[in-house]
């Protein structure tokens, strides 16, 4: 892969702390080195106007504390301008079909340019939830060959309430059944976190512990169940992602 592009990482979370974290577990799982990536905290400012996908084989979104169905008059300044920088980027990523993966926030931001209603009617707590591949999953190739079900890491106070119009639904949940979904043939979305293992989690517990996940008083509780969760499929999904977009032409 020295030859090759590198993989553009969008990350948006303002803790060096958690982003880091999640920097190294992208690294980790999707079996990239540092050189093979570019990594862009757009927390601050943004998404730089000048950004080209000529430059990259693939982009990887990760998760952030921002809700998209937070009212309007509410939001940051930043939170307003990511949101619109958004709108211009997946413009093009939809355009030409260019490979994303959309963790999370990645997931409400695709879900919400597709004009799909985001709400906390799907909310679901931290920890770990096992998940069924649907028909046309099981055909897909970062899912192929997989067993029926899968366990995967997530928390999250918002989800796209239908399949976007044009999508096609990958995995569904018993409490969230938009969990993961593709737009085109290259453009992914996981409402879970593929990244996800038990160290980073028990990380993001600690941070986000009052922003409204949970009660504050569960953190240690969600701590001790997650130390003990293995989520190897749903990790392989960031890998395959990988592998299938990051070679060259």
């Amino acid at each position: 892969m020295t030859k090759n592009k590198p993989v553009l990482i969008l990350q948006l979370r303002p803790e060096d702390e958690t982003s880091d974290n999640e920097y190294q577990a992208f690294l980790k799982y999707g079996e990239l080195t540092e050189s093979q990536t570019r990594r862009l905290r757009i927390e601050k400012n943004g998404i730089p106007e000048n950004l080209s996908l000529d430059q990259y084989s693939a982009i990887i979104v990760g998760g952030s504390p921002f809700d998209i169905s937070t009212p309007h008059e509410k939001k940051s300044a930043i939170q307003h301008k990511i949101e619109n920088d958004f709108k211009h980027l997946l413009e093009q990523v939809i355009e030409q079909d260019f490979p994303f993966f959309g963790a999370c926030s990645g997931n409400g931001l695709l879900g919400s340019y597709l004009n799909t209603p985001i709400s906390s009617r799907y909310r679901e707590a931290v920890g770990c939830v096992t998940l069924d591949i649907t028909e046309e999953g099981k055909r897909d190739p970062l899912l192929m060959d997989f067993p029926e079900q899968i366990d995967v890491l997530l928390g999250h106070k918002e989800a796209c309430d239908c399949v976007p119009q044009g999508a096609t639904l990958l995995m569904t949940g018993n409490v969230c059944p938009v969990q993961m979904f593709r737009v085109g043939n290259n453009v992914y979305a996981t409402q879970f976190h593929p990244e996800g293992d038990s160290e980073g989690f028990s990380v993001r517990i600690e941070v986000y512990k009052h922003y409204g996940y949970f009660e504050p008083a569960e953190a240690g509780q969600l701590t001790q169940a997650v130390s003990r969760v293995t989520t190897p499929y749903a990790q392989q999904i960031l890998k395959r992602f990988v592998q299938r977009y990051s070679k060259a032409e």
